[in-house]
């Protein structure tokens, strides 16, 4: 099981800052020996890394195949846990910082730490699969990926959101490269986000993943173009925009863990853990494989780098 660094449990997503996490309390502490600068991946490392985030990219599309009315999110989390555990590898979410389960279930208008239960998907439902891996068990890496799937027939406002967020994420991949710059992510999906009418959650960001499940650096998913650190070959991090049909605005519920829309908007979020190369950028949770009740229906909108099979399966669909 892995080690954090942190002090107490908090949201998976972290706004780091001089080495301090900012609680949702509003309580600042300190890290202890944390991994504070920002780390370049060597060819032997991401031999590890990519073993941990393609199994995290199978465990998710084989969870397309048990999205449907009727299922319940504990269904999920059971499925999740036996598919990881079963590969001689571990749910990084589960006990991590107190998360007692081991993924994340986001329905509806949670945006994103829904913890897994008796919650029953129905038809119409949008429902956020978040799956983190850590292989090996020991001395291993994270890899972390989610996905939105439809449960049944969704109605036009659930396809506006979840179709906008995949599109947020295909864009904001294709920005990472060598030299570019952090903000050019979050100008890309803001841009497009707000074009579509939505909004970009400002309160929950990606994040920096190999040897911990959360490092520096912070990638926000709004800003401006040209603006913070530059992109370096080796650094891999998470994209993951959480999009609103409603505002931006969020909130903790009671268990200090699950997020929901302020005004309970529906949201939808896409992620993948990526890897900037000297030439652009490499997904390192690309799967290989159409993602059923989500990258299968008529009206996606996939793009060849965050959604390669289904990409291909629509062009030759298209011809």
């Amino acid at each position: 099981m892995p080690s954090g660094q942190w002090v107490k449990p908090v949201a998976k997503h972290r706004k780091l800052d001089n080495l301090q996490v900012c609680l949702t309390s509003g309580t600042t502490f300190r890290l202890r020996n944390p991994l504070s600068a920002i780390e370049l991946m060597t060819p032997h490392m991401l031999q590890d890394m990519r073993a941990s985030c393609q199994l995290a990219a199978n465990c998710l599309t084989a969870v397309g195949e048990m999205i449907r009315p009727g299922a319940t999110t504990s269904d999920i989390d059971a499925f999740v846990h036996e598919y990881i555990v079963s590969r001689d590898a571990y749910p990084s979410p589960l006990e991590y910082k107190g998360f007692p389960k081991s993924v994340c279930t986001s329905v509806n208008d949670c945006v994103c730490h829904g913890i897994p239960g008796d919650q029953v998907l129905k038809d119409g439902d949008i429902v956020n699969v978040d799956v983190t891996t850590y292989l090996p068990k020991e001395h291993g890496y994270h890899g972390d990926t989610s996905v939105t799937f439809y449960v049944g027939e969704p109605s036009e406002e659930a396809i506006l959101v979840v179709e906008t967020a995949r599109r947020c994420l295909e864009l904001g991949i294709a920005e990472v490269k060598h030299g570019k710059r952090i903000g050019d992510i979050g100008g890309a999906i803001q841009e497009y986000a707000e074009a579509k009418g939505c909004s970009v959650v400002r309160d929950y960001v990606g994040h920096g993943v190999g040897r911990e499940f959360h490092m520096p650096p912070q990638i926000p998913h709004f800003g401006q173009r040209g603006k913070d650190k530059r992109l370096k070959a080796g650094m891999v991090f998470t994209i993951e925009p959480m999009i609103n049909i409603g505002g931006y605005q969020t909130e903790v519920m009671d268990d200090e863990w699950t997020v929901l829309t302020m005004d309970r908007s529906l949201s939808a979020q896409f992620e993948h853990t990526v890897l900037v190369t000297r030439d652009g950028v490499e997904v390192l949770t690309a799967r290989k494989n159409v993602v059923l009740n989500s990258e299968d229906k008529p009206w996606v909108d996939v793009g060849p780098l965050s959604s390669p099979a289904a990409w291909n399966a629509k062009q030759e669909k298209t011809g």
